[in-house]
């Protein structure tokens, strides 16, 4: 199972912080890692104490949890200081995983869940380092430091906080509007979600989303689609509210938002991928880097198909791999596997080799067929069709006809197990 980390606060009453990201991110089916930077006394009607943990201590939970645990994604929710967010962000500043900042500076009952000089450190620290933060109105105005009255505003205190290469979910629930507006800023781009305002959101409803966000992310999915899926998570978690106290309602973290089969296909690429650096020599390497894909059952274009992110490649004369498996990572591979399920639906996995006669020569013996086609890279979907309908069935792989320099040898499988055992028969 994949894992994701969230370093936030703990709510006593179990609606928010830690508790809620741990039942939001188990609902979504991704084992949730957590890093506790502060205990607090709280009840749905409002805080009443907060126990910062010290910095040394927090360092030493970041540093457990990373040294042992392959974390996927990262988000960071109630930090209340200067002095812990630097501490965090000394640490994450050198992950590769993607991390989510939830700045949370109140309560949603209203009490303060920050000391002075928090805002300021998360624009010098946090920021500079995060994917995606995900502010209210009320912490969009102090990040961005102007006071937001219209849409126009809201734009530019996105362009403010992400002026760094952030991308900016600016949360629309605490305006005084029809409908609920989300804004989503991303590569100086706005996307407008717009969905039916439901009765207050309870406690623990920003803890929720960014945790549904962290996880998706985990899985592999963009930061876009992360936020497409758990805003709609989210809008259900609302309106499925209950009451634990006299309080706000808390929010319901646990509607069903786990994609199992996507998990799967991730899970047996990231698998794959660790057998290929063991048994696939370097020489087997294309010049830009070797990959592996898999389809989703039916998947009906590039983002329901995964590879290995930034691709395997030789450095300093080892495979190793660019990052971890993402749906929608590799157009190449997926237009090839997109024309070979609609010959065969059950030939879900395609893998990119260097050719060589010797290995030919091993596939010829071994009993593997192989169909030799053109396949310039704009046309690659096409070019497959055609190398098919030479053959009355799936072959085991399309040759590419290309130069013998740049050759590429794309291996076909039902999935990566039956993959892997074509490799293991052609090594």
């Amino acid at each position: 199972m994949r894992t994701a980390l969230t370093v936030a606060g703990s709510d006593s009453i179990g609606g928010a912080g830690i508790q809620a990201d741990v039942k939001a991110m188990s609902a979504v089916g991704v084992h949730a890692a957590t890093v506790i930077t502060a205990v607090t006394a709280q009840n749905t009607r409002g805080v009443n104490g907060i126990l910062p943990l010290p910095e040394e201590f927090i360092k030493a939970q970041l540093e457990a949890v990373l040294k042992d645990a392959d974390v996927k994604a990262i988000k960071t929710g109630m930090l209340y200081s200067a002095e812990i967010v630097g501490t965090v962000a000394d640490i994450l500043e050198d992950h590769e995983a993607p991390l989510v900042v939830d700045p949370v500076m109140v309560a949603g009952t209203g009490s303060s869940l920050s000391d002075d000089g928090l805002a300021e450190a998360l624009r010098r620290k946090l920021l500079p380092i995060c994917e995606l933060v995900t502010p209210n109105k009320s912490e969009a105005e102090v990040l961005a430091k102007m006071k937001i009255k219209s849409k126009d505003d809201e734009r530019l205190a996105a362009e403010l906080i992400g002026k760094q290469g952030s991308a900016v979910l600016m949360k629309g629930g605490h305006y005084n509007t029809s409908t609920v507006v989300d804004m989503l800023y991303l590569s100086s781009e706005f996307t407008k979600m717009e969905y039916p305002r439901l009765k207050k959101a309870g406690h623990g409803s920003g803890c929720v989303l960014s945790s549904y966000i962290t996880a998706h992310m985990a899985k592999g999915m963009d930061v876009a689609n992360a936020v497409f899926k758990s805003r709609e998570l989210i809008q259900e978690a609302i309106a499925t509210q209950y009451s634990v106290g006299g309080g706000d309602l808390v929010v319901n973290p646990a509607v069903k938002g786990g994609d199992s089969e996507g998990f799967l296909v991730l899970d047996a690429l990231d698998a794959a991928a660790a057998r290929i650096l063991d048994v696939v020599p370097e020489e087997l390497v294309p010049k830009g880097g070797m990959n592996i894909a898999m389809a989703m059952r039916n998947a009906a274009g590039p983002e329901q198909i995964a590879a290995i992110d930034k691709r395997l490649t030789v450095r300093n004369g080892m495979i190793r791999k660019g990052g971890p498996a993402k749906f929608g990572t590799a157009e190449g591979l997926s237009y090839i596997l997109m024309a070979v399920m609609k010959k065969d639906p059950e030939t879900r996995c395609v893998m990119s080799l260097a050719y060589s006669d010797d290995m030919m020569d091993v596939m010829e013996e071994v009993g593997l067929t192989a169909v030799t086609a053109e396949m310039p890279k704009d046309r690659l979907m096409e070019s497959t069709d055609k190398a098919l309908s030479k053959s009355r069935t799936v072959p085991d792989a399309i040759v590419d006809k290309g130069s013998k320099k740049e050759r590429i040898v794309r291996l076909l499988a039902k999935d990566t197990a039956d993959m892997m055992s074509k490799l293991e028969q052609i090594l």
